[in-house]
């Protein structure tokens, strides 16, 4: 059901069950899926491709153009993925050149007044709690959870199933499985709750931890625990996902776990 107060560009493609409340406006070059809900005041742009049961809470502007002064007005689109919500004040930007689409994926929770800029992809499950903002050119991969008022620079990459804490400035790559917390952003062991959450074994979870014992730990440099782990952890999908991902940083990953001495510790 379209509400007659709400505008509709002609050429809209809208699927079966879709309800747009009053005061909404929708653009030229949009797609929305089946049983999708769009609320009061939602403005969705030119390149919207809104998947199926999406919920877009009042006040949210989809798709707008980039932030970005080197954009030039191309053909590009914001990819919304089917069964996510998408809370008040929200706004995601389209892609550049650079990727040509931003895309959210599946089952996501984008909480109120948080920004996604242009070129970001962001995998299934993630949730991103109030205020989140990334820069553009982020990736983030599935399951991912960052805490109230965190900020993302540019370019940075976000493993599958890691946690960062509210408050973080992320200004390097976070690696998958793991906590993020402190300033500058260190590791603060394995995202254990999640993982247990998600099924993983208390053994699956362990072989996890003792890769990053290595990586983050023992304080070795990146290249010779990277050496370490491939010969000493046994061969799993996580093993060679977390050393891929290292090897494959390019803003290099983020600080190791540091014990602060205290008064009390010195001899």
């Amino acid at each position: 059901m379209i509400h007659p107060l709400t505008y509709v560009h002609p050429d809209t493609k809208i699927g079966p069950n879709v309800k747009i409340d009053p005061f909404s406006t929708i653009h030229r070059n949009v797609e929305i899926g089946e049983g999708t809900w769009i609320g009061s005041n939602v403005t969705i742009m030119e390149g919207a491709r809104i998947g199926k049961n999406v919920r877009i809470f009042p006040s949210s502007v989809i798709s707008a153009i980039p932030q970005d002064l080197k954009f030039k007005g191309e053909d590009t689109v914001c990819i919304i993925g089917d069964n996510t919500t998408i809370r008040e004040c929200v706004t995601i930007n389209r892609g550049t050149v650079d990727r040509n689409m931003t895309k959210i994926g599946n089952h996501c929770l984008i909480m109120a007044y948080s920004h996604i800029a242009h070129d970001c992809e962001v995998g299934n499950y993630c949730i991103f709690s109030n205020n989140t903002t990334l820069a553009g050119h982020i990736v983030v991969g599935d399951n991912v959870v960052l805490a109230g008022l965190t900020a993302v620079q540019q370019f940075v990459r976000i493993g599958s199933h890691a946690f960062v804490t509210g408050g973080s400035l992320v200004r390097k790559d976070i690696p998958p499985y793991v906590k993020a917390a402190r300033e500058p952003l260190s590791y603060m062991g394995v995202n254990s709750v999640g993982l247990k959450r998600r099924g993983y074994s208390i053994e699956k979870i362990n072989h996890i931890l003792d890769i990053y014992r290595i990586l983050f730990v023992r304080g070795y440099n990146v290249s010779k625990a990277v050496s370490i782990i491939e010969t000493e952890i046994p061969v799993s999908d996580e093993r060679d996902e977390i050393i891929s991902f290292v090897r494959e940083t390019g803003r290099g990953i983020m600080k190791g776990y540091i014990r602060r001495v205290s008064a009390e510790d010195m001899p």
